[in-house]
């Protein structure tokens, strides 16, 4: 048996009209979330920029390049890798 919609959560709850009454605290608490979530996103979002900028740019706010490509993509020391292991 396959019971969805309206029919589910008047299976479940015996209303009727559950499927539209929840639709609101729903709704609601959403809002709630997704208000924390963008607040902690922005914070994140600024915290990861500072440190770009102040390890990746220079003082006019020109990123270097050179640096990035290297911190990024350059050569483990594997002789110091090879002493660790």
């Amino acid at each position: 048996m396959k019971v969805v919609g309206q029919n589910f959560w008047y299976l479940i709850s015996g209303n009727q009209d559950l499927y539209t009454d929840i639709i609101e605290p729903i709704g609601y608490r959403a809002k709630e979330h997704n208000d924390v979530f963008h607040a902690e996103k922005s914070r994140i979002v600024n915290r990861f920029t500072r440190e770009f900028i102040e390890r990746f740019c220079d003082e006019s706010g020109a990123i270097n390049w050179v640096g990035l490509v290297a911190w990024n993509s350059g050569n483990l020391d594997l002789d110091q890798f090879m002493l660790d292991s």
